[in-house]
Order: C-alpha cells, then sequence, then structure tokens
C-alpha cells in the first residue's frame, strides 16, 4: 500500500467518522481503520465523493502502511483501558517522530503518564481536546491540544484547516505539553455541568416558583439569546423548551424524566481543583445537583413527607432573571480560569488564559458573547490574576450582583433551589471581604490539635492561651 495518507482516523464512531469527514472536507487524504472492520465500508458509502479522500483498513499495519511519514494518528476511542490497550499495540508498528494523538475525553493524569512512557522510544503522544459535538467535529470544533512542538508542527495545517473560526481566527491552539490540552478540556466540561445547571434553575424558578410552561420559558429564553447571554447553550435551551413530543403532544421537556447522567469530566474538573486547593464552588453544585437527581424515586416519596416552610415571595422581574444569570456564569467561569492558572503553575504549562477563552468562542459547547469580554479582560489588566477583580469584568458585576441577591431571595424565600448561582454568590462575598471567618477554625484547630496560627501583630506559627470548655 502505498503511504499517501496525511492523517489516520482510528475509530469511525460519531466523533471519529465526523472528523474524518471533516479533514477529507478540507482536502487532506484520511486513512481509517475501526475495531469492527465491518463499520468500515458502509463509512466509505456514506461518504459520497468524500470517499475519494478516504483509505478504508480494516488491518492495523495496513493502517499505519497507508500514512505518509512522519505519521498523525488520531483515536477516538473510549479513554482508559481501552486507549493503553490501542497504544501497545500500534507503538510497535510506528517509527520514532510518529504522533499518536488521543482526541477523546481523557484524565490528564493518563495522557501526561503515556507521554512519558511513549518518549522513551522516540514517540509523540497528544492528549486533544475536542468540543462541538458531532455537528462541530463534522463542520467546525474547537480543539486543545497538548504535546511536543514537533506534534503540533505536523498537526497545525490540519488541525487549522477543519476547526471552527471566529472573525476568521481558528479555533484551534497549542496550549502547552503532555496533558495540558485535555485538562483545559476537562475544566471546559466543568464550566459547561455549572453553565447548564445555572440554566436549568432559572428555568426550574419560573416553573416551579411562577407556574410559566415550558414554551413561555423558551419565549423568554428566546429573548436572550441576542442578549448578553447570547451563548450555544442558552439557543439549545430555547429550542428544546419549544419542542413538541409527538407521541403526546406535550412539551417535549415535560415528558423527560428528571435524572441527569454525567460521564465524570465535571467530577474531574471538581478532584483536581480541590487537590490543588482551589474553589470550584459552582461546579461542585452543579455536580451535586446532577448526583441528587438520580435519587428520583427517594424524591418523590420525601416531597409529601418534607414540609417547605415557604415564605411569601413576589416573582423577580425578567431582568434580574438575566442578571442573575449572567451573574452566575462569569462567577463560574472565574472559577474555572483560576483552576487553569494553578494548574499552569504546578505543571509548568504557561497556559494562555486569554487565548483559551478566544478558542473557545466558537465550535465548543460553552461558545458565548461572553468569552470575548473574558478574552480581553486577559489581555488587560488583570490585579492578583483573578478575573472577578479585571476593571470591565467587575463592572459587569456591579449591575448584576444585586439582580443575583434578589432572585436568592425570592428562591429561597418560595423554597426552590437554586445550588449553582448561590454557591456563585457565596463565593463572591467570600472574596470581596478582607477579614473571612477563618481565624476561628484557626483557634479550634489549634484548640484541639494543637497545629498554631498566623498573627496579624507578629510573624511566625503561635498557640493560644486557652481556657478550658465550661
Amino acid at each position: 500500500m502505498t503511504a499517501t495518507a496525511d492523517i489516520g482516523v482510528f475509530g469511525l464512531g460519531t466523533m471519529g467518522s465526523a472528523l474524518a469527514l471533516n479533514l477529507a472536507e478540507s482536502g487532506f487524504t484520511v486513512a481509517v481503520s475501526n475495531r469492527e472492520a465491518e463499520w468500515i465500508d458502509p463509512f466509505l458509502v456514506e461518504a459520497g465523493p468524500l470517499a475519494d479522500r478516504l483509505v478504508g483498513t480494516p488491518a492495523l499495519a495496513g493502517f499505519v502502511a497507508a500514512l505518509a511519514t512522519p505519521r498523525s494518528i488520531l483515536f477516538m476511542i473510549p479513554s482508559g483501558a481501552p486507549m493503553d490497550a490501542m497504544i501497545a499495540e500500534i507503538a510497535p508498528l510506528l517509527d520514532p517522530g510518529d504522533t499518536i494523538i488521543d482526541g477523546g475525553n481523557a484524565d490528564f493524569n493518563d495522557t501526561r503518564r503515556r507521554a512519558a512512557a511513549l518518549k522513551d522510544k522516540g514517540l509523540h503522544f497528544v492528549g486533544m481536546g475536542v468540543s462541538g459535538g458531532e455537528e462541530g467535529a463534522r463542520h467546525g470544533p474547537s480543539m486543545m491540544v497538548g504535546g511536543t512542538g514537533h506534534s503540533w508542527t505536523q498537526l497545525q495545517p490540519m488541525l487549522e484547516a477543519i476547526a471552527a473560526r471566529f472573525e476568521g481566527e481558528p479555533c484551534v491552539a497549542h496550549l502547552g505539553p503532555d496533558g495540558a490540552g485535555h485538562f483545559v478540556k476537562t475544566v471546559h466540561n466543568g464550566i459547561e455541568y455549572a453553565d447548564m445547571q445555572m440554566i436549568a434553575e432559572v428555568y426550574g424558578l419560573l416553573r416551579d416558583g411562577a407556574g410559566q410552561t415550558a414554551q413561555s420559558i423558551g419565549r423568554l429564553f428566546e429573548g436572550w439569546r441576542e442578549g448578553p447571554l447570547q451563548s450555544y447553550l442558552m439557543d439549545v435551551s430555547a429550542t428544546v423548551l419549544s419542542s413538541t413530543d409527538r407521541e403526546t403532544g406535550q412539551p417535549m421537556v415535560d415528558v423527560i424524566r428528571d435524572q441527569a447522567g454525567q460521564k465524570g469530566t465535571g467530577r474531574w474538573t471538581l478532584i483536581e481543583a480541590l487537590r490543588m486547593g482551589q474553589s470550584a464552588s459552582t461546579i461542585e453544585a452543579a455536580v451535586g445537583a446532577r448526583g441528587w437527581s438520580s435519587e428520583k424515586d427517594m424524591r418523590a416519596a420525601a416531597e409529601p413527607m418534607l414540609a417547605a416552610g415557604a415564605l411569601d415571595a413576589q416573582m423577580p422581574p425578567e431582568r434580574d432573571l438575566e442578571l442573575a444569570l449572567l451573574a452566575g456564569r462569569i462567577l463560574s467561569h472565574a472559577q474555572g480560569f483560576r483552576i487553569l492558572s494553578a494548574a499552569s503553575g504546578e505543571f509548568g504549562w504557561q497556559l494562555d488564559l486569554a487565548r483559551i477563552s478566544e478558542i473557545w468562542r466558537a465550535g465548543c459547547i460553552i461558545r458565548s458573547a461572553l468569552l470575548d469580554d473574558l478574552a480581553s479582560a486577559f489581555r488587560g489588566e488583570l490585579p492578583h490574576g483573578h478575573l472577578i477583580l479585571a476593571p470591565a469584568i467587575r463592572t459587569q458585576l456591579q449591575e448584576a450582583i444585586p439582580a443575583l441577591r434578589r432572585v436568592l431571595v425570592a428562591a429561597v424565600s418560595m423554597g426552590v433551589a437554586l445550588p449553582a448561582l448561590s454557591a456563585g454568590l457565596a463565593w463572591y462575598d467570600t472574596m470581596r471581604r478582607a477579614r473571612g471567618t477563618a481565624n476561628l477554625i484557626q483557634a479550634q484547630r489549634d484548640f484541639f490539635g494543637h497545629h498554631g496560627f498566623g498573627r496579624l501583630d507578629m510573624a511566625g506559627n503561635h498557640h493560644g492561651t486557652w481556657d478550658e470548655p465550661s
């Protein structure tokens, strides 16, 4: 077989097949293969005219032989053990300078381990986060690349050709070595969890607090699509709330069981944030809410048993709801970027937070007008490295925080839970107060564990003189 393919794509599931077609449509020759070889011929038939740029190769040796050197091989397969198994199988067939790319939602710790192991063999390993779902993969995803400069030189022309574009700029970047790309994608997904949860919380307040129908809430969200909340997830939310179930004629969302699934990236974000001592309270609330949603039977039993203790409250105006959601989104993004900043320092990645904001502006699930504001903020004055202290962001929060307070007061009074929005405001109020309450915690720790504490009036570690409890 003549080695003419520019890149290989192994894994012809939803994302792999879409990326292969995107690459072919962009003028590249693509070798394709799949564990279930019987998937290959139907894929080539469905590719139509693009099949001329696709090389179907059932055998792994043939797949490798079809690639021009140095080889670039993109795996779109389940993360974890399947990826390790494929590396073990294909690595002996490769030559020094070849690059293996993992385009799945992988744990960045696995990516770092694999990159180190393959380096000893002269092979390069890229962890590439891909966001945008099937539509994005087919017509322009946002991609977050972590790996060596050698690999980026090989991949850059192809990835820039297939990436989503924002004002002409490709939404893909080389973010750093080894696990940088997968870590950024993980945090992207954590922010996505918080964003989805906050939108759902406003929907829940309107449904349960104001008795509005799915269609009326959908119309409100439709109106928000062109303002400061303009985003792909707002587009999605307006569309699904306005959709009708063909079986029953009811709003589609009203026949869906209220149990949310999750694939783990939100939890990974939270775990890594806590490990680095960072706050991810909005993401934690979103992950927790999905966990609580799984207890559907318990919640159904609890509803008639647990008193709400609700108080009289008026539904906030629509403008307050809009601003409250904007405030929550700013705060969740700020937490996410603080996690990225902490990881950049810990792993020596030198992440460009402005560039990350820019490549998220199109193609990815959390694309929004807000990201343009964040990119500008990162390129300007950023006191203490905190997004919420950037002048333009402070101005937005100054208008939006009072609305968030009014919305939360109403929701708490009505007995409607807004966990992510509440967590965002609690973090904001903690960060804006010079003197917190950790002095009492340090006193408690010293009392029962002799851990010591710092003093305001002198340096060093000190212990208290405590009276015995009465």
